[in-house]
Parts: C-alpha cells; sequence; structure tokens
C-alpha cells in the first residue's frame, strides 16, 4: 500500500498514481455502554486509544477522530481488493480487548469502507459512499466495503426498477424487526417491520433506494402483499414461543387510494387472524385525503393499529390529523435525536406528545439512542420509545432469544438515576 502520512496526501494525488483510494469509517457500536461503565470523561478519551490501534495495523493510512464514536481512515493501494484486507486488519485487531484502569472492556466495531480509482478523485462522493457503508454494517452487523464507480450504476433507475420486479418473491428480500418499549409498564408491546434487499451483485440496497422505486413502478402493491405474508408468518412463529405481539408494517402513501390493494391486505389479515399495525406518513394522507381517510377507516374497522410515522418531518395538518383513525403517533427521530442538546426540540416533542394524547393517542418517540433521552421522554409523558437503545432491527431468529431472555430490561436499570434527577429539577423548578 502507499504512504498517505501526509494529510496533503489525499487531495493532491501524485499525478502517476493510477491506484486506489480507500476510506474507511469505524464507530464504536457500544459507545453508550462503555460511557455508562467507564464515565463520560475516559469514554470521550477511549476514541483517541483506539484510533492509535488502527494506525498500528495500518501504519501507511490517514486516521483522524472526526466524532467522539468515530474515526476516519484513508489510505492508498495498488489493488481495490486491499479495502476487504484492511477491513480484515482493523477487526481482528480488535479481537483483543482494551484494558481501562485495570479493567478489560471489548470495542465494538462497526466499518464502512469505499473505494475508488485514484484518477476519479472525488472525495466528497467517497465520503458519502463510505457513510451509506456504514449505515449498511450496522444493519449487517458485519464490514461492508462499496464501489464508488459501481455505486454509479445504481442510479440506474429503470435496471434497479426490474431487478427488484424479480426480487419480489424470491429469497433476495428479508424482513428485520424494530422492537416498541412501553415505557411505563417496560415491556416490549409491538414490533416494527422493515424490509431489507440483498442484492447478488450489489449486496445491501437501501431502502431509501429501492423503495421509491417501487412505489413509481407499481412493484409497491406486490412488495407491500409480500411483506403482509412474511409478517403474518414470522407472527405465528413469535406466538408458538409465547409472544402475542403486534406487527407493524409500513404502507406507502400510493397505497391508500389503491382500492384493490385495500381489498387484498383485508382479505389475508382476516382470514389469517393477524393483529397487524400500518405506519403512515402524514404527508401520504395529504395528496389524496379523501381516498386515504376512507380506506385507513376500513382498515381500522377490521381491527388494524393505524399509526401516524414520522409526525413533524413534513407538512402536518390538524385538519387531517384529527379525522384520521389512528391510535398511535410516532415522532420523527429528526426531534429525539436532539432532544438533550437542544432548546426547541424539547419544547416540540412535549407539544406533540400533549397533543397526541389529547387525540386519545399514544405516542412513540423513535430514534431514542441514550439513557438521558429515554428519561426525559418518560418525565414528558412519552408511552413508548424505538431505536438503538433498545435494539437495532434484527431477524426473526435474534428476536426470538431478544424476547426470551428480556434483554430490554436492562435499559431501566440505566435509566433509573438520570430520570430521579430529571424529575427533582422538575419538582424544584
Amino acid at each position: 500500500m502507499t504512504d498517505v502520512s501526509d494529510p496533503a496526501t489525499m487531495s493532491c494525488l501524485p499525478v502517476a498514481f493510477h491506484g486506489w483510494q480507500f476510506v474507511i469509517l469505524a464507530e464504536v457500536a457500544n459507545f453508550a455502554m462503555l460511557r455508562r461503565h467507564v464515565g463520560r470523561a475516559r469514554a470521550d478519551t477511549l476514541v483517541g486509544d483506539i484510533a492509535l490501534r488502527i494506525a498500528a495495523v495500518l501504519p501507511q493510512s490517514r486516521t483522524e477522530i472526526a466524532a467522539r464514536d468515530l474515526i476516519d481512515i484513508a489510505l492508498l493501494a495498488d489493488q481495490q481488493d486491499e479495502l476487504d484486507l484492511a477491513l480484515e486488519l482493523i477487526a481482528h485487531a480488535f479481537t483483543t480487548p482494551f484494558d481501562i484502569d485495570g479493567e478489560l472492556y471489548h470495542v465494538d466495531l462497526t466499518l464502512g469502507g469505499a473505494s475508488v480509482r485514484a484518477p476519479q478523485h472525488d472525495e466528497v462522493r467517497l465520503i458519502e459512499e463510505a457513510e451509506l457503508a456504514l449505515a449498511d454494517a450496522r444493519v449487517e452487523r458485519g464490514p461492508i466495503a462499496r464501489d464508488v464507480s459501481a455505486a454509479s450504476a445504481s442510479l440506474d433507475r429503470l435496471m434497479l426498477a426490474r431487478e427488484l420486479h424479480k426480487a419480489i418473491g424470491g429469497d433476495q428480500l428479508f424482513l428485520q424487526y424494530q422492537p416498541k418499549v412501553h415505557l411505563r409498564r417496560q415491556e416490549i408491546v409491538s414490533v416494527e417491520a422493515l424490509v431489507r434487499w440483498r442484492h447478488p451483485q450489489r449486496g445491501l440496497v437501501l431502502p431509501s433506494d429501492f423503495i421509491p422505486i417501487a412505489e413509481e413502478s407499481r412493484d409497491i402493491v406486490a412488495l407491500t402483499l409480500w411483506t403482509i405474508e412474511q409478517v403474518i408468518g414470522d407472527q405465528r412463529i413469535l406466538a408458538a414461543h409465547g409472544h402475542e405481539l403486534p406487527i407493524f408494517i409500513n404502507i406507502a402513501g400510493v397505497l391508500l387510494a389503491d382500492a384493490r390493494f385495500v381489498r387484498q391486505a383485508c382479505e389475508m389479515i382476516t382470514s389469517s387472524g393477524a393483529r397487524l399495525g400500518f405506519e403512515i406518513t402524514e404527508t401520504s394522507v395529504i395528496r389524496d385525503p379523501e381516498s386515504a381517510i376512507r380506506n385507513l377507516q376500513i382498515f381500522a374497522d377490521i381491527g388494524i393499529v393505524i399509526a401516524i410515522d414520522d409526525y413533524g418531518a413534513g407538512l402536518s395538518s390538524l385538519a387531517y390529523l384529527k379525522q384520521l383513525p389512528a391510535s398511535e403517533l410516532k415522532i420523527d427521530k429528526l426531534f429525539v435525536t436532539q432532544l438533550t442538546s437542544s432548546n426547541r426540540d424539547p419544547l416540540i416533542v412535549r407539544s406533540t406528545i400533549d397533543l397526541a394524547h389529547a387525540l386519545e393517542m399514544e405516542v412513540v418517540a423513535e430514534g431514542v439512542e441514550t439513557p438521558s433521552a429515554m428519561a426525559l421522554l418518560s418525565v414528558m409523558g412519552c408511552d413508548m420509545i424505538q431505536g438503538f437503545l433498545v435494539s437495532r432491527p434484527i431477524g426473526i431468529d435474534a428476536l426470538l432469544p431478544f424476547l426470551a431472555e428480556e434483554r430490554h430490561l436492562a435499559i431501566a436499570r440505566d435509566v433509573r438515576s438520570p430520570l430521579t434527577r430529571i424529575a427533582a429539577v422538575r419538582k424544584t423548578g
């Protein structure tokens, strides 16, 4: 591999160099757990120790700390497959635990990398692809590498649409589930089903890439019916293991005006006796409010729970909100992730919770990642939370032991002390 210890090397590549340029993002997946065990001050310096270990196994790289839980690694190489080698070297280096103040702790790294031929040097695009690879790696729970030149082919929407049409009903699509925890009862009350596509050549295709294409091509009907069928089967597996949980499915706005889809979905659900919920965005109702509200009422009448997804991310309309037969409202993670560091977001979240309760809806906060955010939401009266603090999206095989072992109860212990402090401040304030 070529030496890039000089930071200027990445932005001023040698004219004669025709190899590959790599960017790797290394994220500390268990940072929140480490911070709880070693304290905030020591956890904030731990990323420096991690960067040093990475630099030791990749001495030819430029390694920079991007955040307290994120490291940016850049390097050059003669062959593209050296990116996979670099990812393997980093992963192997962290099989050995860290000695932190006399105690051993494992650091769980999530690795996403991207490559591009050096003559095609585009640092912004390279970073963007590395970020997408990191997002894929969080889902796959293993290192992911993306090729910028191959990623360009993913922009061929027509080809991707044809491939998606063939994938539906095959073995490329699969479901992952993310639990929702009821704060007061400290129990998992439902799970959300999320569709994933593992393409044989492209790798993991993100929902943000293929769902809009499915809507345009009308494959969204077959895709959603496939999802309902899979969810019904998985719900039976859960019930056989003693877990009677409703499962929520995301429903695209175009389907709310499709009478044939409504009829087929209702037939599948009523004949199976499944307990399902449909999550819809507020903007999907605004497209055709008359049809949407009418069909949502049909769903509600047969026992399907209606949840309003991503509330606050679009153009909210109280005129439509009060007409919807919804029993859940999900606050968009845009507001939740900044809950403890913003002055305005807590006000928005609190007012949204009060509004939903006034409309006799329960509130779900999406994107909850820290105990402090959960504690504040609990004090505000939020009913349920969903996010990485509870669990990442996982397959049915991983969901079963998660539920059996009641792993979500661990977060209740973590939240007690901050919850007590927040309540005390509110009483004395």
